[in-house]
């Protein structure tokens, strides 16, 4: 065993017979093993609503998570993340959560958007058969070779339109679904104002990183009624329509900018890539069925794992850039390095100055999950429902009736994360075994 490895299990130790050990970790607890918590002072109380007496107060430090949905920063977050993330899809196409069942017979397609072409990279084709075939380069890649989506020539590959389309790609998104309502209604006959009298497009997306670097777009689209999903599907909606619809949104859709860059005037037109997945989704109780379309628990549970996956296909920082200099100290491929750097340069344009704020994440700057108004409900509404929930949950075990009380909390920051790696291992170990019983419990139902 190496001094490095004895040297953390010695400091594990120290902190396990450390007089404080027990506090700390009930503050780990509640946070569900966050490696990243937030630490709070001050106090809560309860008050008798009635009398105006204080029935209980705690005052000192405590531990709030940290609320990251990357899996890769903290492990535990990103799992109430998923959690999040599949309650809010599965409610959009299967109803639940204050949302109808029927939304379940609409028309419903799950749809995947890609990226233009930048350059030739390194690739795993196969045959139809499944029988792998050489790459362009012309090696075979084994399945983990870091090579894999990175420029086989860098020097030929178009990383400023790369970088360029990437910081486009979120208002891409918004004009196709614009040209996706336009579409809808020419195919059934209505003027384009008239559209939302008769029907409502309703979705959920997520963003992805592909090994390349950039992002694409998966995404839950839904027809309904005007009101939304209380509201029945016209007539004339069903899949095939919407599917026609899509293809031609996504093949017509664009974004056109002028952009002064380096003192030049440059038109960039930006367009989806020419790889189209549409699939429909069913409702019976199967992964997939031998088509191919989707189910519903099997497509929440898609996108719940997309959101929080976010960058692990791509190497990206988990912080901002600040500098020129820091992208070269940066431990990531020379590949994403190099997209780090072009958004870092294009962010010097007046213009682009957004990429310099978003280069640690390959210029993209969109939220990785967004959904319609209407789709179902939201992250807000399912953390207050939670919080509401423990503390109810709280006012139950010291026999106190919710509505009696006033809760007043007064909290304020002090500091985040844990003191050292020993700390950090150990909060890891709550976390896992956490995940451990919860998916014991899982097992173990019916």
């Amino acid at each position: 065993m190496n001094a490095e490895v004895t040297d953390l299990a010695t400091r594990i130790q120290h902190r396990l017979r450390a007089p404080d050990y027990r506090t700390w970790r009930a503050r780990v607890e509640a946070t569900g093993g966050c490696l990243k918590p937030v630490h709070l002072s001050g106090f809560r109380k309860l008050i008798d609503r009635s009398t105006g007496t204080v029935l209980d107060r705690h005052a000192g430090t405590i531990y709030a998570p940290c609320g990251n949905r990357r899996a890769s920063v903290c492990p535990a977050c990103s799992d109430r993340y998923a959690g999040d993330a599949f309650q809010l899809i599965r409610a959009g196409v299967a109803g639940g959560k204050t949302i109808p069942t029927d939304v379940a017979d609409r028309p419903r397609l799950f749809v995947t958007l890609t990226a233009p072409s930048f350059g030739a990279v390194h690739t795993r084709p196969t045959t139809r058969h499944g029988k792998p075939r050489p790459c362009s380069c012309g090696t075979f890649h084994h399945p983990d070779d870091p090579r894999l989506g990175t420029a086989i020539d860098p020097d030929a590959y178009d990383y400023r339109g790369a970088v360029l389309w990437q910081g486009h790609a979120g208002e891409l998104w918004h004009r196709f679904t614009i040209r996706l309502r336009r579409e809808l209604a020419t195919a059934a006959g209505l003027r384009v104002k008239d559209f939302s009298q008769h029907a409502r497009l309703s979705y959920a997306k997520v963003a992805e990183y592909q090994r390349r670097g950039l992002v694409h777009f998966h995404a839950v689209i839904r027809l309904d009624g005007p009101d939304g999903p209380h509201d029945p599907a016209p007539a004339w909606a069903d899949a095939d329509l919407l599917e026609h619809a899509v293809r031609a949104a996504a093949q017509t859709a664009q974004v056109t900018k002028t952009l002064d860059l380096d003192g030049r005037t440059e038109e960039h037109t930006f367009t989806w890539g020419q790889q189209l997945d549409i699939r429909v989704i069913h409702r019976p109780d199967q992964v997939e069925d031998r088509h191919g379309n989707l189910t519903d628990q099997a497509l929440a549970g898609y996108i719940a794992k997309y959101a929080t996956k976010g960058t692990s296909t791509s190497e990206t920082p988990d912080r901002r850039v600040h500098s020129e200099r820091h992208i070269d100290h940066l431990d990531v491929h020379p590949h994403h390095k190099r997209m780090i750097r072009a958004a870092w340069q294009l962010g010097g344009n007046d213009d682009l100055a957004f990429l310099r704020r978003w280069a640690h994440m390959l210029g993209f700057r969109g939220h990785f999950l967004t959904k319609s108004q209407r789709y179902s409900l939201t992250f807000t509404q399912l953390r207050g429902n939670r919080r509401a929930f423990q503390q109810h949950t709280a006012l139950h075990a010291l026999g106190v009736e919710p509505g009696s009380v006033v809760v007043v909390n007064h909290w304020n920051y002090t500091g985040n994360g844990h003191a050292d790696d020993a700390e950090r291992e150990l909060a890891e170990a709550i976390y896992q075994r956490k995940r451990d019983n919860r998916a014991t419990k899982k097992e173990d139902k019916p």
